[in-house]
């Protein structure tokens, strides 16, 4: 009995701790920011933060790189739009707040719900970091980060559904999203939200395509051919979404 009550101390205790830690990343990596007005401190936090990811053999040190690598886009996206809202400590404190629920809430889960919605965080934050930052950036640069973003969200997902073509697939709608990032990158429409940070329409736009994609693929890999009746309502729902964008919000200031 005392061996249980123990193991319970412990576990409260290693829970208490890993919730400490994490608010404290989030914090002082908003603390980073507002201090040096400049990203590349927390940045390094950021990748310091994955040192677990080195602390083993180095044959396996690859593997764990892309299994973390959408917790590290969203980290550094976290850090772009801090960045970006210097001046204004009421939308850095709300995006470090979403960061710390991100940490908490999100990215310990490990069900496929979770998966889907770490990826699609990761995508859609990834995607509208670098377009917000990227106006004065080579096409040929925007194209790479976007694509490896894109890589990175199919390849979170495949791993988790025993794709026999991961790599294929995954490198397939890196190459959708590199293309989708090109034509957004000379025609970037951004909507302005507090402190001064555009939300790209083509963030949005790449994301619900992805969710069009996983939803075709889920259905292929459940019955063996893509059932119409399922895909319906996210279909009508995505093309809806993209519509309303493209002709009723399309004249919105470009970022």
């Amino acid at each position: 009995m005392e061996l249980l009550k123990t193991a319970r101390r412990r576990s409260f205790f290693s829970e208490l701790l890993y919730i400490v830690l994490n608010v404290m990343l989030a914090g002082v990596i908003l603390g980073t920011v507002i201090v040096t007005a400049a990203p590349w401190y927390a940045f390094l936090l950021v990748l310091l933060s994955k040192w677990r990811v080195f602390a083993v053999r180095t044959r396996y040190w690859m593997a764990n790189v892309r299994a973390n690598m959408i917790d590290t886009i969203v980290g550094l996206s976290v850090v772009i739009l801090l960045f970006t809202a210097t001046g204004s400590i009421i939308t850095q404190v709300v995006i470090t707040l979403l960061y710390i629920g991100w940490l908490l809430a999100i990215k310990p889960r490990s069900s496929r719900f979770y998966i889907i919605v770490q990826a699609g965080v990761g995508l859609f934050l990834g995607i509208a970091a670098i377009m917000q930052i990227s106006a004065n950036w080579p096409s040929s640069l925007v194209v790479l980060l976007c694509g490896l973003v894109g890589y990175s969200a199919a390849r979170h997902i495949l791993s988790v559904e025993h794709e026999t073509h991961l790599n294929f697939l995954s490198l397939l709608w890196a190459f959708v999203v590199a293309e989708i990032s090109w034509l957004s990158y000379h025609w970037t429409i951004g909507y302005s939200l507090p402190g001064n940070i555009q939300l790209p329409q083509s963030a949005i736009t790449i994301t619900l395509l992805s969710f069009l994609a996983e939803r075709v693929h889920s259905s292929f890999q459940r019955d063996g051919k893509v059932q119409l009746s399922e895909l319906l309502l996210p279909t009508l729902l995505t093309v809806s979404i993209i519509a309303i964008l493209l002709f009723v919000f399309g004249s919105a200031a470009s970022i």
